[in-house]
């Protein structure tokens, strides 16, 4: 599999995303994986706000979200069916605005692998709107997808066995968020100018119908629940390597 990052221009608010695209990658081959950060897909969508103080920036959080409650860092929210912070609502690289998150990515998703199939003249094509999460009790981001168009995004290996016979019970893998790390990675996080990224040879199956929210878990189902809600917090010592 290769990833290869796309550096561009910077893209303006309310601009024609179809268009960016094709101006930055002149050819796309068959098979290919489009990865496009959520943040010009926002932008095209003119999905940005204005906050003058903390107390509007928190209005705006809670109405984006399904649920908020703030914590020692950052508002901890429920949004489109994923945990992540403030909302996915983001300061960096705004030039002084609010990016929020792209109204349906999914939707976003779809409808720019409609138009980009027809413009580079493919038919195997998956796109992926990725953002960046932290994990519980790590440090540092990954990619995520926020939403896909084009490949099927979970791999289900229950129905399957290991190498001794052994019945898959759970597994299952996270093909759109394996994507989104990887090219999260190569794209940068700061002053790279590079939105997009091109994936080739990936290892997926692409298809026309995707179900949305495959991804998600209810917060009730999720194995980390129990943990978090009995869990006393001990002060850790600093460790060195």
């Amino acid at each position: 599999m290769q990833v290869r990052p796309v550096k561009t221009r910077l893209f303006r608010e309310g601009e024609n995303l179809a268009a960016f695209i094709g101006a930055h990658i002149p050819k796309l081959k068959e098979g290919s994986v489009l990865i496009v950060t959520s943040k010009i897909v926002a932008l095209a969508e003119k999905r940005t706000a204005v906050a003058a103080n903390e107390k509007e920036r928190e209005t705006l959080i809670r109405a984006e979200s399904t649920f908020a409650l703030p914590t020692k860092w950052v508002w901890l929210t429920l949004k489109d069916g994923m945990a992540m912070a403030n909302a996915g609502i983001d300061d960096s690289n705004a030039d002084g605005k609010l990016i929020l998150l792209p109204k349906d990515s999914y939707k976003a998703a779809k409808s720019l692998r409609t138009k980009l199939m027809r413009e580079y003249g493919i038919a195997n094509l998956g796109i992926v709107i990725t953002d960046s999460r932290v994990l519980p009790l790590r440090a540092g981001i990954v990619g995520i997808a926020l939403g896909y168009a084009g490949i099927k995004g979970l791999k289900d290996y229950r129905k399957e066995k290991d190498l001794f016979g052994r019945p898959f019970k759970f597994e299952q893998v996270s093909i759109a968020d394996g994507l989104a790390a990887s090219a999260v990675l190569t794209m940068g996080e700061g002053d790279e100018s590079q939105p997009l990224a091109v994936i080739e040879g990936a290892p997926v199956e692409f298809s026309d119908r995707i179900r949305a929210g495959e991804l998600q878990i209810a917060p009730e189902d999720d194995i980390y629940l129990p943990f978090f809600g009995k869990l006393k917090l001990p002060k850790q010592a600093k460790k060195s390597t």
